[in-house]
């Protein structure tokens, strides 16, 4: 058998690579001291948040689904359902709560608020591993650092992570980046001469993981169920059929997880399918000018050093053939995708949709960067990119440092 701890698998670059992530880390505990310092337990959505899953916890119903005939026989009004999200979010995020010993008072808080915020971290240290991970496998070592970079100071994901004054997209984004690139996996390995379905279990359990977090963090996810077959049935099409057997396993094991989520309760569970919006998508976003201004805001916010990276990148893929291959086009496609989405949803999904898409722009963009430092203008290139990275990293943790307390 071959050894696991090899220099392969833990050298130099996945020591850098940890030295990120650790400060991405770092960086997010601080965002979130920042605001629970001031704070006398949890606020607003949070709360409510913490609520629910503690209610299902502990065998009171199910979060954001009430149960038609319970609600109505208590309150005699009609019961509210949460139509943008299972119960997933609520249950993350009071699990960590049921280790603490004693009560959720207000003296304590300044200890156990604390709690329902690790999950959501280390859900943002697992993304930055996954794209990390993506990133090294399709552009080598520069374009992994160049993708991780542009991660670890990203003010969007950091917020999402220490859920700062936002919602937890973090989920979703993390199921959806693992769906993807998983079904692209399990693609490949379709073209071992080895029993299909049996020997890719572990993948195929990895995808009906990543779609259940996705749709069970936001609802509208359950497009990733299409896109995840067509990248199947591209990257493998002289397997189709098993491609297919793959993808049908993979959500039925992905809906039986989603199903886990309401802890069984069939009258619950498909009285959520019936009130969720699982599209609601409009096109008018479209047709207005600010839509577009709004989302390269949102672009910019998410990662400043992606205003420059990004333009350049599409017009390099544009006009270079070399840069037009699968690994560059595959995150491409899905992030404009996202993008696209996210201006089709004026609600919360959008907000979802276009934190999703930025891991994907990253590792589009490090790769096509990772390609022109490949060429005779090296120097040129890797000296532009270094600068890039460097004033990136000293923006961001100059304004991290004058985010105010509470």
């Amino acid at each position: 058998m071959r050894p696991y701890f090899t220099r392969e698998r833990f050298g130099q670059a996945q020591f850098l690579a940890g030295l990120l992530l650790l400060a991405f880390l770092a960086q997010a505990l601080w965002l979130a001291h920042a605001e629970l310092r001031a704070a006398e337990g949890p606020q607003d959505q949070e709360a409510v948040r913490i609520s629910e899953g503690w209610r299902q916890w502990h065998g009171h119903g199910v979060a954001g689904a009430p149960v038609l005939e319970t609600s109505a026989l208590f309150s005699g009004e009609a019961p509210v359902f949460d139509r943008e999200h299972s119960p997933l979010l609520y249950l993350v995020s009071a699990a960590p709560l049921l280790a603490w010993p004693h009560d959720l008072d207000r003296e304590s808080s300044l200890y156990w608020q604390w709690l329902p915020r690790v999950p959501f971290l280390a859900c943002g240290v697992f993304l930055g591993a996954s794209l990390w991970y993506v990133a090294r496998r399709l552009c080598g070592n520069i374009g992994g650092f160049i993708a991780l970079t542009f991660y670890c100071f990203s003010p969007s994901l950091l917020q999402a992570s220490a859920v700062w004054h936002t919602e937890p997209e973090i989920l979703a984004a993390w199921g959806s980046f693992g769906a993807v690139f998983t079904s692209i996996a399990v693609a490949h390995t379709l073209y071992a001469p080895r029993e299909v379905v049996l020997w890719n279990w572990r993948r195929i359990v990895l995808l009906s993981v990543s779609l259940a977090i996705a749709i069970g963090s936001q609802f509208s996810m359950i497009i990733l169920v299409p896109i995840t077959l067509i990248f199947l049935l591209y990257v493998a099409p002289v397997r189709r059929r098993a491609g297919l057997v793959i993808w049908l396993v993979a959500c039925v094991l992905g809906g039986v997880l989603l199903f886990a989520l309401y802890f069984f309760h069939g009258q619950a569970f498909m009285a959520s399918l019936r009130h969720a919006i699982l599209w609601g998508a409009t096109w008018r976003g479209f047709t207005v000018l600010g839509v577009y201004k709004e989302v390269a805001v949102q672009i910019r916010r998410a990662c400043p050093a992606l205003m420059v990276a990004l333009p350049a990148a599409i017009l390099t893929y544009a006009f270079w053939r070399r840069a037009r291959y699968f690994g560059n086009t595959a995150p491409f496609l899905v992030g404009v995708l996202f993008l696209a989405l996210a201006m089709a949803h004026p609600d919360l999904a959008g907000a979802g949709f276009l934190l999703a898409a930025i891991p994907f722009l990253f590792i589009f963009a490090a790769g096509v960067l990772a390609d022109l430092m490949e060429t005779r203008y090296r120097s040129l290139v890797g000296a532009c990119v270094l600068g890039l990275m460097l004033a990136y990293v000293a923006w961001s943790v100059t304004s991290l440092m004058q985010v105010p307390i509470g």
